[in-house]
């Protein structure tokens, strides 16, 4: 220990190559490695009490900034919030009260190290999502499957399909989300509907089709009956759609509304049971104004340029980060001039904050309660008439043990049920 903390000393005071010199010397006397020889003499003098001070970051000042830009931004991955940052710069500084340093160090903050400073705040959920999509059996012959990739160069092209809002039994109506993005700019427009009725649905996409910033020109679905009928079919054969739909059991063939069908609905409604108008409303009221605005104006994403195999890793490439407004606005500045200038007069934190608040709305309106099918729902229906009529029997006989008899039948039943 002796030698250890004399040649530290020496270790500490000389220059490079006197360093190696040293270096080699102890692993010659001592047999250590040449790693572990220089981990023992950085480490401080065996008779200092005083530990070695830790480096600290640089970027500390700004981490809990960050943070909370990555909350009110619903979570995105590290190289989206590196866009964000410099997105939302106008009005994270009238909320943050930023000085010229702060400012600097978010501008100048690399994704790695958004990554590092938001690490011990990243948790994981884990959730499966069950669909409920049916195949349509009519008219496949006269919507064609596309087999290959839209090579678009502009808007226009859109993929849709329906989320299920049934929670965990798929028994009588509920809400569906009809979910439409655009393949060139990413847009995405999203509307409920109380089933998946043809008529319904159809009605939906329409709306959906002019609130749109840009002119249709064709759709692509899965093979849901929702999508493959005559109304549907109709409606895009005298408006000039293109409309084709995926292989069956093949989602990669509409990969890019499945990744949409996540980010802007599942992962903010959830896997709760919605099956009143109250929720549809509410959840309409979300997409039709905060959450439409939030996420084709504030939120910017990646597009997937290629994919390279390389033994067995798959290396994908994407472009830089851009909302879908800016895509739009890069192609046709005409067409997304309204909804520049709109921008520039939104704060994204508000808007965030207007679709938490509906958010907690509709979770409020949620059916946690157990929903029976059909035949357990007309048996519980003849058990009920029967404990009525046993009860009507008992109290005009004056039987003391109405009630007793009528709990533990009920009591029977309800274990039978669970």
């Amino acid at each position: 220990m002796a030698y250890l903390d004399k040649i530290r000393t020496r270790y500490h005071k000389c220059g490079k190559r006197a360093k190696k010199a040293i270096l080699d010397e102890f692993c010659r006397v001592c047999g250590y490695s040449r790693k572990h020889a220089i981990n023992l003499l950085n480490k401080p003098d065996s008779g200092s009490d005083t530990p070695r001070r830790k480096r600290g970051s640089s970027y500390d000042p700004i981490a809990d900034i960050a943070r909370r830009i990555w909350e009110s931004a619903g979570y995105p991955w590290s190289l989206r919030l590196k866009e964000i940052l410099r997105l939302w710069l106008p009005a994270i500084r009238k909320r943050f009260k930023l000085s010229a340093n702060d400012e600097q160090l978010l501008l100048s903050v690399s994704p790695r190290t958004l990554d590092r400073l938001l690490s011990p705040h990243k948790r994981r959920l884990k959730r499966r999502l069950y669909g409920r999509t049916k195949p349509g059996t009519l008219l496949k012959h006269n919507i064609p499957v596309r087999t290959d990739f839209w090579d678009v160069n502009g808007p226009g092209y859109l993929e849709l399909d329906t989320v299920s809002h049934s929670g965990p039994n798929a028994c009588g109506d509920f809400i569906y989300t009809l979910n439409v993005t655009d393949i060139f700019t990413g847009w995405v427009e999203s509307r409920a509907v109380m089933g998946k009725g043809e008529q319904g649905i159809r009605a939906a996409l329409e709306e959906i089709l002019a609130a749109l910033p840009f002119q249709a020109k064709a759709i692509d679905s899965d093979n849901g009956g929702e999508f493959i009928n005559h109304h549907l079919w109709r409606y895009c054969f005298a408006n000039g759609l293109e409309f084709t739909r995926s292989r069956p059991y093949k989602k990669d063939d509409n990969a890019h509304i499945e990744q949409k069908n996540w980010t802007h609905v599942r992962k903010l409604i959830g896997w709760d049971r919605y099956d009143s108008e109250t929720a549809r409303t509410l959840m309409n009221r979300l997409y039709k104004e905060p959450l439409r605005l939030w996420m084709n104006l504030f939120q910017p994403s990646v597009k997937l340029v290629k994919a390279e195999r390389r033994g067995s890793r798959l290396l994908r490439k994407y472009d830089k980060p851009q909302t879908p407004l800016d895509r739009l606005a890069a192609h046709d500045k005409k067409l997304a001039e309204a909804l520049t200038a709109l921008r520039a007069k939104l704060d994204p934190f508000e808007l965030g904050e207007k679709v938490s608040a509906l958010l907690d709305d509709i979770y409020k309106t949620a059916n946690r309660k157990p929903v029976l099918s059909k035949a357990a729902k007309a048996e519980n229906d003849l058990l009920e008439e029967a404990l009525r009529i046993v009860r009507r029997k008992l109290e005009a006989e004056g039987g003391l043990e109405t009630e007793k008899e009528i709990s533990h039948r009920r009591l029977r039943y309800d274990s039978y049920l669970a």
